[in-house]
């Protein structure tokens, strides 16, 4: 495989995002945030793809930042570098989270640090039996980012993520399941077929429904109950004239099931 940073795989309306510094384990550099962003970017206006997978190359997912290019940098700057490195990260966090599409992490390996960060800004998380995840930074005397401090509370509550956080350990593949971080396991030969089923399910999926579902499920944290039943309403009042609505709604009548793909 060619050595680009993100290797971008399109298979019909699937597209596949993929790190791609295995001789690394996928450690997030600056050229690997750069196209990670415009990836993103790129495959959220693309109208053909209906579904996206992050995943890594070779045995890992993503063990987080480049530690040894941060060490080896001008330690007066160190914090300069490190600004503009998260400020270039979380541009490609922020593309996953507006995206109007599901966005899966197929996580084939150990997901550490930034990574764990970028798995969990994903809308669900399929993962391969033998990984592992980590938060990685606190270990290191360094500190969450990549949105991981706003994912975990949301996913699995204050109390568990501070724990977490504070003594960070390995999460096994089946732990993580029990928490509630990702959403099944499956033997690691198997996550390539599991995750292209599950892609293929949601591209059978209406989108415009599913991006609607996507936007009122994380706006409603910050909303009160009436602001977020004003927001219910103004979407449902757009869903019903499109396409995709009078296709779900003439397939219920007619006792059919819907074709949205």
């Amino acid at each position: 495989m060619a050595e680009n940073p993100i290797h971008v795989e399109i298979n019909g309306d699937i597209a596949t995002v993929r790190l791609n510094r295995p001789k690394k384990f996928n450690a997030l550099d600056g050229p690997m945030f750069t196209e990670l962003h415009d990836a993103m970017y790129r495959l959220g206006f693309d109208d053909a793809i209906r579904v996206v997978i992050v995943t890594g190359e070779g045995r890992a997912f993503c063990g987080g930042g480049d530690l040894a290019a941060i060490q080896s940098s001008d330690s007066e700057r160190v914090d300069r570098g490190l600004w503009h490195l998260a400020g270039k990260f979380h541009e490609g966090i922020r593309e996953i989270r507006a995206m109007g599409k599901p966005v899966i992490a197929a996580i084939n390996g150990p997901a550490a640090g930034g990574g764990l960060s970028l798995a969990l800004a994903c809308d669900m998380r399929i993962m391969a039996d033998n990984a592992f995840l980590k938060i990685g930074y606190i270990e290191n005397a360094l500190s969450i980012d990549g949105g991981g401090s706003f994912s975990l509370p949301r996913l699995i509550g204050l109390s568990r993520a501070i724990e977490i956080a504070f003594l960070d350990e390995k999460i096994s593949a089946v732990r993580a399941l029990e928490l509630g971080l990702v959403s099944r396991i499956v033997p690691a030969d198997e996550l390539p077929k599991a995750t292209l089923t599950l892609a293929n399910r949601l591209a059978e999926m209406p989108t415009g429904a599913l991006a609607r579902a996507k936007r009122l499920l994380s706006a409603s944290f910050d909303n009160s109950l009436s602001e977020q039943l004003d927001l219910e309403r103004k979407a449902i009042s757009e869903a019903v004239v499109t396409d995709e609505a009078r296709e779900g709604m003439a397939a219920f009548l007619e006792k059919r099931r819907p074709k949205y793909r």
